[in-house]
């Protein structure tokens, strides 16, 4: 009877407990996330719901809780902005198309899970994970100091009245873009123009002033600029309220660790705020009852508005296996099990996509409440399906208390988040690690920050695969003897060659993989060759592998040596090698068949035969 449905109920008590305790834990952080991401703080709360429950029902990993993750929320908080900007601002308009995103991401990790590429997130490098790491650091703190300071540029009517003049731009600018779609010509009919900008009403344009003002504030570097002003227009009442909430934080785990010091400081603020009826900003208002499908991702569909998204989306899939896999790792080392990667995926894909229609941002396997679960007990995936069933129950009964939370305790929760993610480890090995490795983790780091997050991973990528390419094409060409004609020596089988046909006969040996490293050298080959030699005979037995690139260079080389009037031979050409020739008909083309030999004693047959002795020994007397 300990299993029911598949189910092992066996640890039910464990993971009773290792479910509440984590889902405690990612309450503040769900709200949080969700103010961050510029979606409200049930997007947050819906995120950390169906995720963590779906994600658990499907995934590999049975400890893992999953739910909106910092990198997550970071990369979704620049695709909302985005999204948003082209909707005028207007956030219910743009939600479906924001949506769609999501579930395309969701959808994404699931067919990176059928495809079996779970095991292949390891090959990502280090330097890019921690420059991406640390860079999530930065834009969450960054970010979060104007909230922290109760700054928010939108409101400053001196900061928005900057944004009028290209707001009025923009307006009439739509006004003449509706009448060229309705035929109007407007300069002949100019009183219709007129006509409809005295329509536009002051409140119009601030609102468009609005929307600038916010995207001119928003990432890392609109955040500085707009910093000098808003150190000016600090509110104090925030600033404390945000201030105490990371001093409780860091304070409250010098005491004790079993308690999430989170939640304490949460509670704490929060009550004092409340209890003393401070005049603070709270979050935005959470909508009662059971969260709904957005019906609109489907009825509002619309290719045009996702297609720019689209290698967001994958990238944002691509993030989220990466998270949830390296929580997976973590996980099994402290459970001495084993997750299934391909399986994890589906199941992180499953959960991103149901949270995506309800309206919840995508999330990841979350290190600190999978640590926390473990902790407390956890064993199955019913930690995890329990911990999304605790949320559920918070929001439907706690939903109007929680609206009360003020907005600085959730800047000062993100603040903590921020210092939290920084990948301190590749920081302080930037003194020892090697000077490429360095370069690409702080490209990595400085693209992310202050452009954007998508293509800096991307340009990362490039960097360390290229970089990796040119290491071991280095150690792959030291070690072979691919080029180098100075320093041929006779292999032991070629003890009993005419020494009369040395000059008319040249061997040419290749030690090792033909490819990208080594075609440089190789191509100088028919610029080496003695002009007394009329045949040339290619070793090719230590040849295992030849790459497009070692396949072209090849082909010059045989061009080249027929052109100057000289025989090749190939000699025990390998499987591969010989394939590739084929493929683009070097064979027979350049190289007939007779001019390929399996072993050293028929070619040496063949010269023997059809190379006349021209300028050795014998011809000299």
């Amino acid at each position: 009877m300990d299993k029911i449905f598949n189910f092992n109920f066996k640890h039910f008590r464990g993971d009773m407990f290792g479910g509440i305790t984590a889902g405690i834990v990612a309450l503040p952080l769900a709200l949080a996330f969700g103010v961050s991401s510029g979606l409200g703080p049930s997007a947050g709360l819906y995120g950390a719901i169906f995720i963590s429950f779906f994600a658990a029902l499907f995934g590999g990993t049975d400890t893992q809780i999953s739910g909106p993750t910092a990198p997550m929320t970071a990369v979704s908080m620049i695709i909302i902005a985005g999204i948003v900007a082209s909707f005028d601002g207007e956030v219910t308009k743009a939600l479906p198309a924001i949506l769609t995103v999501f579930l395309l991401a969701g959808l994404f990790q699931i067919v990176l899970g059928l495809l079996g590429f779970g095991k292949y997130i390891k090959y990502i490098p280090y330097p890019v994970v921690s420059g991406f790491m640390t860079a999530i650091g930065v834009i969450i703190l960054v970010t979060q100091i104007m909230p922290s300071i109760g700054y928010y540029p939108k409101e400053d009517l001196a900061f928005v009245d900057v944004f009028k003049p290209q707001a009025e731009e923009i307006i009439l600018d739509n006004i003449l873009k509706e009448e060229a779609g309705e035929g109007i010509l407007v300069l002949e009919d100019f009183k219709e123009t007129i006509k409809r900008a005295e329509s536009i009403t002051p409140a119009m344009i601030l609102k468009e002033s609005q929307t600038l003002a916010g995207k001119e504030a928003s990432g890392v570097l609109g955040a500085l600029k707009v910093l000098p002003k808003a150190l000016k227009n600090i509110n104090w009442l925030e600033l404390i309220l945000s201030l105490c909430t990371i001093i409780i934080i860091f304070g409250f785990k010098r005491i004790t660790t079993k308690v999430p010091s989170t939640l304490v400081a949460l509670l704490v603020m929060s009550g004092i705020a409340i209890g003393f009826n401070l005049n603070y900003r709270p979050i935005e208002a959470i909508p009662g009852g059971l969260p709904l499908p957005n019906w609109e991702i489907f009825s509002k569909f619309s290719l045009g508005s996702i297609s720019p998204y689209i290698f967001t989306a994958i990238t944002l899939a691509l993030l989220g296996a990466i998270d949830s896999l390296l929580t997976s790792v973590v996980a099994d080392n402290m459970t001495k099990t084993k997750h299934k990667p391909n399986k994890e995926l589906i199941g992180q894909g499953i959960g991103n996509s149901i949270a995506a229609v309800f309206g919840g941002i995508p999330g990841a396997g979350a290190t600190i409440r999978t640590v926390v679960n473990i902790n407390s007990g956890g064993k199955t995936r019913l930690s995890g399906m329990i911990a999304g069933v605790l949320l559920l129950v918070i929001l439907l009964g706690l939903g109007p208390i929680a609206s009360k939370i003020p907005a600085a305790v959730l800047a000062g929760i993100l603040i903590t988040v921020g210092i939290g993610v920084m990948d301190y480890k590749g920081l302080k090995a930037i003194p020892y690690m090697p000077r490429q490795e360095v370069v690409v983790m702080i490209v990595v780091l400085v693209l992310s920050s202050v452009w954007n997050l998508v293509y800096a991973v991307g340009i990362g990528l490039v960097i360390a695969s290229l970089l990796f390419m040119k290491k071991i094409g280095d150690l792959t060409a030291e070690r072979s003897n691919v080029g180098s004609l100075l320093e041929e020596k006779s292999w032991s089988d070629e003890i009993d060659f005419p020494v009369a046909l040395k000059e008319e006969v040249f061997i040419k040996h290749i030690d090792g993989p033909l490819f990208f490293g080594s075609t440089s050298d190789f191509q100088q080959l028919s610029k080496q060759i003695p002009d007394t030699a009329s045949t040339v005979v290619i070793r090719m037995g230590k040849v295992p592998y030849m790459d497009q690139s070692g396949l072209y260079a090849m082909e010059d080389i045989l061009i080249d040596l027929a052109s100057g009037g000289k025989k090749v031979l190939l000699v025990n050409t390998q499987k591969q090698p010989k394939y590739m020739m084929e493929r683009i008909d070097i064979i027979p083309d350049l190289l007939p068949t007779d001019a390929l030999f399996e072993n050293f004693s028929d070619c040496l047959k063949w010269v023997k035969e059809n190379t006349e002795d021209v300028y050795g020994p014998t011809s000299k007397a």
